[in-house]
């Protein structure tokens, strides 16, 4: 089946865009079929966005995530955030980031404040 490039409505016209990428993925950027690729990468993203959005991490998973990259353990922490058991705290949901501690974390771990000041819930002492 032929696929014309639009604005990718539908499960049938997103799944025919993927196969027709798949057919276009390799070309060289120049070429016509490089032009196509890259258009239709973006319908194709724009349609994920609205269909299959995904949800950023909550704030401690955030910092777990960003820890993990930087090679960081929980003791890197004491001493930023506050003591060992506060590090343990907030790492276990035990404890809400206070904004001293989102700032502090924002910079050392170079995640930003909107990712850090969403709400999530705590665990029950």
């Amino acid at each position: 089946m032929k696929f014309n490039i639009g604005i990718i409505k539908s499960e049938k016209e997103y799944n025919l865009a993927l196969q027709r990428m798949e057919v276009i993925f390799d070309s060289k950027s120049n070429s016509k079929e490089g032009k196509e690729a890259e258009l239709l990468a973006l319908l194709i993203e724009e349609f994920e966005k609205e269909n299959y959005p995904i949800e950023a991490p909550d704030p401690i998973e955030a910092i777990k995530i960003r820890m993990d990259e930087l090679q960081l353990k929980q003791k890197d922490l004491v001493g930023v955030i506050g003591t060992k058991s506060i590090v343990s705290e907030v790492l276990n949901r035990k404890r809400k980031l206070t904004v001293n501690m989102i700032r502090v974390l924002s910079d050392k771990l170079k995640l930003t404040a909107q990712v850090l000041v969403q709400d999530y819930k705590l665990v029950s002492r």
